[in-house]
């Protein structure tokens, strides 16, 4: 995994991903036989615990960076309603917006291309020496 990461437009489940084994490796060093009585298993323990405190406050620093994470749940919801509502009405907008164009008259349409490409060419310039 690379050292820095772009936390501005993602959550990055890789880190989040990587706390679950990290603590498993911590926990599985506490239930060794030999657990923390020997030299090598107190080194061994330490650096486990050690990466996964890294891993945590890293973790910890990304959470604390999303937007609407100061928010409460209730503020969430009432955020997330909102969003809703306005993606319906959205859809609403698009389907008059389809039905209005699917029932006009081929004629009619043909008219406004027609005029679009007379003020087409009425706006091109003329270059210098055609008159």
């Amino acid at each position: 995994m690379a050292n820095t990461l772009d936390w501005s437009h993602s959550l990055p489940t890789l880190l989040f991903g990587a706390l679950l084994p990290k603590l498993a490796v911590v926990l599985e060093l506490i239930r060794k036989a030999e657990g923390t009585v020997t030299p090598s298993a107190k080194q061994a323990l330490l650096q486990a615990t050690n990466d996964f405190k890294h891993e945590l406050a890293r973790a910890r620093d990304c959470a604390s960076t999303l937007a609407g994470v100061d928010l409460l749940v209730e503020e969430q919801d009432s955020i997330i309603t909102m969003l809703e509502m306005l993606k319906q009405h959205k859809k609403e907008q698009l389907t008059r917006f389809t039905e209005c164009a699917g029932s006009s008259p081929a004629s009619t349409i043909l008219n406004v291309t027609s005029r679009m490409e007379i003020d087409s060419t009425a706006s091109t310039p003329f270059a210098s020496g055609q008159f």
